[in-house]
């Protein structure tokens, strides 16, 4: 288990069924299931999967083309899989997937659902009537959100995930110490200012966008630190481009993906198996307060500008460092923030990690702040 990751027991309408043992050998591991995600998931045992990250087709009802004021065309989702005749056809398709996804979950595993006002107001619904206890509703504030370029209501903003459990008293995996080493060292709060997905992380083919709402990996990345721990298993049901798998080996989780677009399923491979896994030191996270002091560039690390496994050293190389996942340093037998460990190295009263530590970036050495000052520029975009 990652080190200060605890067991929490909240607060099932119907208790889960008991679970059976299920070896990994006998699922299909590091693999994209073809076809309907229903049946998909039909194919796997009952009680195999620790987190389910679904981010379903939101039934968006656009009416006609979108334009922008100089005429050009918006590129929004238009696509046959997010078409649904009626509420009802799709609710009932929302029921049987989550139906199959309590099937497969164990009894501690827990479900994450992304969507929009269009559709997560009726999945919250639906997934409380299968049994599911919700957590927390986190909200996705974008830095970078598209404008309503037709000046009829606010600028969508956000997107809202479901956090739920399995029931009212069902056990769940919660990280509290890495949520809040990452966030400063303050509770990590429901709402989350995340960039959405652009630059070089956006996929594209012929100069177009390979999917129309592919999520930024610094969303996933936080969700799964929080909820998971090495080697649980995590299965997206709507693959997509392969965020989920991308984050799965990147932190040292196992991953299955359900996806019946060809050029998806194409496109995610391609991109998980570019994806580099982090070492075993990146891995461990903060477990005790005393163990973790006060840091502020947990977000720099999530955001991947800073990725976990960076060496870092002083500008004399008398020192050395490597970031972890949750934003803390290790160096020797050494471990906390920047500041702490900068300090704790000099013997010195205190220490300005930003401008102590420094790292090769774009083939010059930088302070960390350097990065820091790219990041708030990402996040002002």
């Amino acid at each position: 288990m990652v080190q200060g990751l605890t067991k929490v027991r909240a607060p099932v309408r119907a208790e889960p069924k008991k679970a059976r043992a299920v070896a990994k050998a006998d699922l299909p591991l590091g693999r994209i299931l073809d076809g309907d995600c229903i049946e998909a998931m039909r194919s796997l045992p009952d009680n195999c999967i620790d987190l389910i990250f679904a981010d379903p087709p939101y039934n968006l009802q656009l009416g006609g083309d979108l334009n922008r004021p100089d005429g050009s065309h918006v590129d929004a989702v238009t696509n046959d899989w997010d078409q649904f005749d009626s509420f009802a056809i799709y609710d009932r398709f929302t029921r049987e997937w989550l139906t199959e996804a309590r099937r497969i979950l164990k009894p501690d595993g827990a479900l994450w659902v992304i969507g929009s006002y269009h559709n997560i107001f009726r999945v919250g619904a639906i997934l409380q009537d299968l049994g599911f206890w919700i957590l927390n509703d986190i909200v996705w504030r974008k830095s970078n959100p598209m404008p309503n370029f037709r000046g009829t209501r606010f600028t969508n903003a956000h997107e809202t995930l479901i956090w739920a459990s399995m029931g009212e008293k069902a056990k769940y995996h919660f990280n509290y110490r890495a949520m809040k080493t990452l966030n400063d060292e303050l509770q990590m709060r429901s709402d989350w200012v995340i960039p959405i997905c652009n630059g070089q992380e956006r996929l594209k083919k012929g100069g177009h966008k390979v999917h129309p709402t592919q999520k930024p990996e610094a969303l996933l990345y936080r969700v799964m630190l929080a909820t998971t721990e090495k080697g649980d298993v995590v299965l997206d049901p709507f693959f997509g481009t392969g965020t989920t798998g991308a984050v799965a080996k990147r932190l040292g989780r196992e991953w299955i993906g359900c996806e019946r677009e060809n050029v998806y399923r194409e496109a995610a491979l391609e991109r998980i198996e570019m994806a580099l896994p982090l070492d075993e030191s990146a891995l461990t996270t903060m477990q005790s307060r005393k163990d973790a002091p006060r840091v502020a560039f947990g977000a720099v690390v999530e955001a991947g500008l800073i990725p976990p496994g960076t060496q870092l050293f002083d500008k004399q190389r008398r020192w050395t460092a490597t970031v972890r996942a949750d934003g803390s340093l290790e160096s020797g037998k050494e471990t906390g923030s920047i500041h702490g460990v900068g300090k704790t190295l000099q013997g010195a009263p205190s220490c300005n990690g930003w401008t102590f530590w420094h790292m090769e970036h774009d083939g010059a050495i930088k302070p960390l702040d350097a990065l820091r000052q790219l990041y708030l520029l990402s996040v002002e975009d």
